[in-house]
């Protein structure tokens, strides 16, 4: 059974940082790309970042781009997201989710992902 578990959120004031941890188990996580959601009360969910198997190409929401860096570490079968010059609009439940294909490249649509962590809660206060 594939499992996905995230750590790492909290409440942070506008410009901290936060570092996102995706463990995973259930898969060979290193022949899948993964890839970090997030959503906020009363909104879709919305891609922000995706980084593929080897972690040689990442892809990322542009209103994040410069601010957040996806990793993975293959050894520990997990993900990461590190998350700088946070502001308040980032404020959201933030998933993790896996690649419903051993493929290459990254992929954006939460149809392209066919398991999901539980969320972990991420605010940011002006």
């Amino acid at each position: 059974q594939v499992q996905l578990v995230e750590s790492g959120g909290g409440l942070m004031q506008a410009g901290g940082s936060l570092r996102l941890s995706c463990a995973t188990s259930g898969r060979t996580f290193s022949r899948y790309a993964m890839g970090w959601f997030r959503q906020a009360p009363g909104k879709e969910r919305e891609f922000v970042a995706a980084i593929n198997w080897s972690g040689s190409s990442t892809e990322y929401l542009d209103s994040v781009k410069g601010r957040f860096t996806i990793s993975r570490d293959n050894a520990k079968n997990t993900v990461y997201l590190q998350m700088n010059s946070l502001k308040p609009e980032d404020t959201a439940v933030y998933y993790c989710a896996v690649d419903r294909y051993p493929r290459p490249g990254v992929r954006s649509r939460p149809l392209d992902y066919d398991y999901w962590g539980q969320g972990t809660q991420v605010t940011v206060s002006s």
